[in-house]
């Protein structure tokens, strides 16, 4: 096989993934970028790059193994269909660079999942808020709502110690993620901005489409069920991580039952309910 196509998170994967397949170094192909690679924003709209990796024709291959040919892939030239060039300088930082915004990246997911408060997750609201045109909340949000590619309507009311955003539009589900994850990221990301130089901590709850409220009621009808079921089959029952006010809810739906208890394990933000007898 004389050439390779490949895809990747980004064309420098792509690249190596066909450098594997061809059992051959860097030096001994050429390389044409077919579709460049795009990260998105919080992982919507993100692209993969595909690559394909022709063997060069004139020069003899010195055959090596495997594990090496990879080892010796620094990219030094590869054509694209946008006349982009990567040199080895260029691939090295660009390297060290995705491995700092990784990193980055998962200490934000893991923050995500320990609010300070537990509060931030509650939906009843305070009878003393009022409308707000402009904040620095508000100017984030239609800001990352606008760079995500999304058509929604931002809107926020606030008191002296509490703001309130609501989203909602067409493309609210977007917004709210597998589980609600989307939307505590976003929340988390806005609590920082709006706190970032005041002294005294303001609550932020940010919500989408009411889904904070169905939230809970869709958490209470889960523990009744699991505690039905753990009654029934006498086994306990473990339920998936969980944000700690998403804990207290299930907690709190069965702390009447005469016959269950609950309790929680787990480290943060893998932290989880147990339901089992008495």
């Amino acid at each position: 096989m004389d050439y390779a196509e490949k895809w990747g998170k980004d064309e420098d994967e792509a690249i190596r993934l066909a450098l594997i397949d061809l059992k051959l170094t860097i030096d001994e192909v050429d390389v044409i970028v077919l579709e460049e690679s795009s990260k998105g924003f919080f992982g919507i709209g993100s692209k993969l790059a595909k690559v394909r990796v022709y063997k060069k024709t004139a020069a003899k291959v010195e055959e090596k193994p495997i594990k090496e040919a990879v080892k010796e892939a620094p990219i030094t030239k590869v054509q694209s269909n946008s006349n982009k060039e990567f040199t080895k300088k260029e691939f090295v930082k660009k390297e060290n660079k995705e491995h700092k915004e990784f990193k980055e990246t998962k200490e934000i997911k893991n923050s995500v999942r320990k609010p300070e408060n537990v509060e931030d997750f509650k939906t009843e609201r305070p009878n003393d808020l009022v409308s707000v045109e402009s904040s620095p909340a508000l100017d984030f949000l239609k800001d990352v709502t606008e760079k995500m590619g999304i058509e929604v309507t931002v809107t926020a009311t606030e008191n002296e110690n509490s703001i309130y955003i609501d989203i909602n539009g067409k493309d609210s589900g977007t917004v709210i993620g597998k589980r609600g994850q989307t939307l505590d990221a976003i929340q988390y990301l806005t609590r920082l901005v709006v706190n970032k130089d005041d002294e005294k901590y303001k609550r932020v709850v940010v919500d989408a489409e009411n889904y904070r409220s169905k939230r809970e009621k869709t958490l209470e009808q889960l523990a009744n069920r699991l505690a039905d079921k753990v009654v029934r089959t006498k086994k306990s029952v473990r339920l998936e991580p969980m944000n700690p006010y998403e804990r207290k809810i299930i907690h709190a739906t069965l702390q009447g039952n005469p016959k269950i208890t609950t309790r929680s394990e787990g480290e943060e933000p893998y932290r989880r309910v147990i339901i089992e007898m008495k």
